[in-house]
């Protein structure tokens, strides 16, 4: 590598963000190219770090990785803290799995059983210990289970709290990082491997015609990849588009006791006549509640998903009734074939590293994606835990 390697990250979601932030801390002059940083399925997202109640049949070989990468949040958090006063939205208010009638019981039990059979902490919970803990939610209840491990954060004061951080002068705070990111606010149509003498090998094209060179770089763009022509469309990747629509609550003042902060103190995810359902409380009184997965090809907002989410969200917590709707937001997440993201080396360029896929995870796999984005960019010795993961989630297999 050069004294100061020149590394591109095209893309800036919670994946790129988080992933610009470990480059920079390792030292890279870090380049940020994206027309709207933060503006597609990052924004939309709920933010649940929830490896155990996001556990979905058929995705075994994710389990593990999803519970590896919460455990590397509370350091993000700290390097974040080292260089910003932002907040960063992170809360550690665990979560509920609750079941709203008797067949709804018995599908959450499967799954239950599934989640402690493969070592994860989930606790069942009495009529009477949950009234305790939720005394807002619905009385009736068929079951739930206490998920005390299973957290959140939001991605909205995240990703402010990482483009502070990543603009800001960090010569006292981490020696060893590099400097301030440049930002570049457009679209890249081109990413290609130009090896000449002197010039850095990796040219990048943007929508404006500019063409800029770079050591390395980190291809982070979502549903973007397919429309990115050079090294994308030589390494072509089968992503589709799952559309969700999320649903943003206040609680208004009336609703709270004296003293009272939330309606909620944890995160709730139900099933509600078959259908899943979570809630997921803010600290400055909000609720948002999701998520819808459609592949109907539908960009905007669907108006049958936005009435359930609603209809199953009031049946466990009746409150809502009364709420104000703050906003509705849809949005395309990325997903693939067999729901695992792409990490790795597109082909045989080594300076390029692809990180896509993330489709309902991106925010909770953020830190781990990044942390081995940033040392296959930096030439770093990974250990057997992290090949074996970069081995499962290649963009060749």
């Amino acid at each position: 590598m050069r004294p100061t390697t020149s590394t591109a990250v095209v893309g800036a979601g919670v994946v790129g963000l988080v992933t610009a932030w470990r480059l920079r801390l390792a030292g890279h002059a870090v380049t940020v190219i994206d027309p709207a940083p933060a503006s597609e399925a990052t924004y939309a997202a709920a933010g649940m770090l929830a490896p155990i109640s996001e556990v979905q049949y058929g995705q075994e070989t994710l389990w593990p990785i999803m519970t590896a990468a919460q455990r590397e949040y509370p350091q993000l958090i700290e390097s974040l803290s080292r260089a910003t006063d932002a907040p960063t939205g992170y809360c550690e208010n665990g979560t509920l799995q609750v079941a709203a009638d008797a067949s709804d019981r018995n599908a959450a039990a499967d799954l239950v059983d599934v989640q402690r059979a493969a070592g994860m902490t989930v606790e069942p919970l009495t009529s009477s210990a949950l009234r305790r803990r939720e005394p807002s939610l619905a009385p009736g209840l068929a079951k739930a289970w206490d998920v005390p491990s299973d957290h959140q954060v939001d991605p909205r004061i995240l990703a402010a709290a990482i483009t502070t951080a990543l603009n800001t002068d960090l010569t006292a705070r981490h020696r060893a990082a590099g400097p301030p990111v440049t930002w570049v606010r457009r679209r890249v149509i081109g990413v290609e491997e130009q090896p000449d003498g002197d010039q850095r090998p990796i040219a990048i094209t943007t929508d404006d015609g500019q063409q800029r060179h770079f050591d390395r770089t980190a291809l982070v763009p979502g549903m973007g990849y397919s429309d990115i022509a050079g090294i994308p469309q030589q390494n072509p990747l089968p992503l589709r588009e799952v559309h969700g629509d999320v649903l943003r609550l206040r609680v208004r003042p009336e609703q709270l006791m004296t003293g009272e902060p939330h309606l909620l103190g944890a995160t709730v995810r139900a099933k509600v006549a078959g259908r899943s359902v979570y809630l997921v409380p803010r600290e400055d009184g909000g609720l948002v509640i999701g998520a819808s997965s459609r592949e109907d090809g539908l960009v905007g907002t669907h108006v049958g998903s936005v009435a359930e989410l609603l209809e199953d969200a009031i049946r466990v917590l009746p409150a809502v009734r009364e709420m104000e709707l703050v906003e509705i937001t849809s949005r395309a997440r990325p997903a693939t074939p067999d729901d695992r993201p792409y990490l790795g080396h597109p082909g045989r360029q080594s300076a390029v590293v692809v990180s896509t896929g993330f489709h309902r995870h991106g925010v909770l796999l953020a830190p781990l994606a990044a942390r081995l984005t940033t040392a296959l960019l930096s030439d770093e010795e990974l250990n057997e835990t992290d090949h074996d993961v970069l081995a499962s989630l290649s963009p060749s297999r």
